[in-house]
């Protein structure tokens, strides 16, 4: 009676691992597909890179400059 649950529990572990290793490997065999389903329809057009433009420094008022040294002083005093 024991071996017959044990069994059965052991064919219910291999099925179930068997199962999701199947539907597992069919997922990976279907994102691989429409992967080169897409790149063989929808190819990605090369553009030329533009170099990105900086936007010019500003300068901070001399005030305003004070305060942010004067909080970054006392929080590194405490």
């Amino acid at each position: 009676m024991e071996v017959d649950l044990f069994q059965q529990g052991v064919d219910l572990m291999l099925f179930g691992m068997g199962t999701v290793f199947a539907f597992l490997i069919s997922l990976v065999g279907a994102c691989y597909l429409m992967s080169r389903v897409i790149t063989r329809f929808f190819p990605e057009s090369v553009q030329a890179e533009v170099p990105v433009q900086m936007a010019p420094a500003t300068t901070v008022e001399p005030h305003i400059q004070a305060v942010i040294q004067a909080a970054i002083d006392k929080h590194r005093s405490r």
